[in-house]
Order: C-alpha cells, then structure tokens, then sequence
C-alpha cells in the first residue's frame, strides 16, 4: 500500500491539508498516512511531508523546516515562504483542482484557478505555520485581540487537551478529522474560485473595456450585471496596462434593485479609496442627499465615503461622475 508520511506528536493545519491533497492524486489516492519522526521509517516510506529536513522534490520529500529552506511559491507571490501544504500545492496543486473540478489538466482556466486558489485559501496556511503578519508591524507589538477562530486554529484545537490522552492512537484519530477538516474547507474554497468567482471575470472585462463609453475619463466602470468585481479589476487593470485609473464601479444592488456606486480601494483588502465619495455628501440620506448633490433619487451615502445608492442607474451615474469633480 502507498504510504505519506508526516511527523507524530502535536499536528498542524499545514500537515493535515498536505495529507488530504495527496489523497486527491492519483499517485496517493486512499495512501495510508503514518504519522512518525523515526527517520528509518521514514526512508521507506513513499512521499514524506513537513518532517525529515529535507526538501528534494525528485525523491518526494517535502520539509520546509531546515534553516536553508527559502522557496516561494512564485508567480508574484514572493513574501511567504512555503508550509508543507504549500510544497504539495506547488507541485501537484494543478492536477488536485482538476480531479477536483473534473477538468481536463490542458483545461484554459486551471491556471487561472491554481493561482487564485492560492492567493485566497493555500497562503494563509503557509503564512500562518511560518509565523509571518498579515501586516508590518513594530518589535514588541501585541494584537489588539485574539482570533481563535481561523483554519489553522480550529487544527489546533483537535489536538487532545493538555489534560487528556494523548496516546499515538487518539492522536491519530484526531489528525485523521483535521486532515478531514482541512480538505473540507480546501474543496470548498476551490468550488468558489471556479464556479462563483471565475465566471465573474467576463462581466468585468466587458465593462472595462466600455469604460470610457460611460465616461471620457474611462475613471468609472458599469457592470450589466452584479458580480465579485474587485480582484479581477485589479487583475484586469494589470493585463491592460492601466492600474490604478479605475475610481468607481456602479452596479445594480440584487436585493433590492436600486443601483450602487462604490469607490475602488487601493488594492485587495485595502480599506483607503483611491477616491473616495464627497465629503460633503457622507453620512446623508434620501431627500437631503438629493437636494444636497442635485440629483433626482438618492439613498445614502456611506459615512465612510466608500459607497453610495441611488434608486436609478441614471442617478448613481449621476453621482459617480459628480463625484470625480468635487473632494
């Protein structure tokens, strides 16, 4: 029987999704996972994951723990180095996707998947288990709060508690529903990217390109339809040579069909608006707002500037083009 291999005692979400991948190929599909630090188990054994010191891809052993271990996913993605869930994902991350996307491997959006994948779900768990902050911060600094709540910490947390068993076999009970738990979340996550956020993409690329059909600036985007716009205009913005021109996006809300108009961030996660709405109009609400900015339909604009509503998509146009005018 194939076997992976990993180390026994205490497990990390980073071990646990590594294990479940190797499962999806069809070289480790249903492989046994023994879990051990004896290196003359490990020798025999037929890939070995986050233990031994050793990283050689040709003889199939993927450790990330030796002091000369610096590799990166690449692709741009150039600041974290990686887990072993990260070295599983490098290396067979595109045929997982396929077996689980039921895609051929010559499919024209693996690609396009395998990097989105990573850049939302698969970093983290690299970042994470290397100890590296989400953002710079100063020597000495705490968090502001603590957050139990993350993939990594709901893998630690089947770990037996400091005052129960913890036996061989209750640990490895414990891991074998982290391993299950992380691939859970990893098929899950990689069901989003390519049924729900990939289809996104063509809705935006069709409106970026009738930018300037909408205004002459080309500053603002109109979406015929509603979609998860923001990473692929980052994306898109990249591929045409044109980041960072892009203010507003107005949209038609699905819940209640009044049309929206919101600032673009300056980048993925950003919370800072490359132009946020008026000043003079934040924190305002219908028939004020609509006296105030001189246009019909108005609902609000947020006190934080980033978006605004109107009831009509004339009027959030309206608002859209106005604001590129006024602080």
């Amino acid at each position: 029987m194939v076997k992976i291999g990993t180390h026994s005692g205490t497990f990390h979400c980073d071990e646990a999704l590594g294990c479940w991948m190797l499962r999806q190929t069809d070289k480790f599909k249903d492989a046994e996972i023994v879990r051990t630090r004896d290196p003359e188990v490990l020798k025999d054994l037929d890939i070995v994951i986050d233990v031994g010191g050793e990283y050689d891809p040709e003889r199939l052993r993927f450790d990330h723990h030796q002091r000369s271990f610096d590799t990166k996913f690449g692709h741009g993605f150039d600041c974290t180095r990686l887990s072993s869930a990260g070295l599983v994902y490098k290396h067979y991350g595109k045929e997982i996707l396929a077996a689980l996307l039921k895609w051929p491997l010559d499919h024209p959006d693996l690609d396009t998947v395998y990097l989105q994948v990573y850049r939302t779900f698969i970093e983290a768990v690299d970042a994470v288990d290397n100890g590296v902050n989400q953002f710079p911060v100063g020597p000495g600094t705490a968090p502001l709060y603590v957050n139990n709540t993350t993939l990594g910490a709901r893998v630690g947390s089947l770990n037996p508690r400091w005052n129960q068993p913890s036996d061989d076999a209750t640990l490895y009970n414990q891991f074998l529903k982290a391993v299950e738990l992380t691939g859970t979340e990893f098929a899950a996550a990689v069901d989003w990217v390519a049924m729900g956020w990939l289809p996104g993409r063509r809705p935006v690329a069709a409106a970026l390109a009738k930018r300037t059909e909408v205004h002459p600036s080309g500053k603002i985007m109109l979406l015929e339809e509603y979609c998860p716009w923001k990473d692929h205009l980052y994306d898109l913005e990249k591929e045409h040579g044109i980041e960072g021109q892009l203010l507003f996006c107005v949209y038609q809300d699905d819940r209640d069909k009044s049309y929206r108009v919101q600032a673009v961030s300056v980048g993925p996660g950003s919370f800072e608006n490359r132009r946020s709405l008026p000043a003079a109009w934040r924190g305002v609400r219908d028939d004020a707002l609509s006296e105030l900015s001189g246009i019909p339909g108005c609902v609000f604009v947020h006190a934080g500037g980033f978006i605004g509503g109107n009831k009509t998509r004339e009027g959030a146009l309206e608002m859209a083009v106005k604001a590129l005018e006024m602080d």
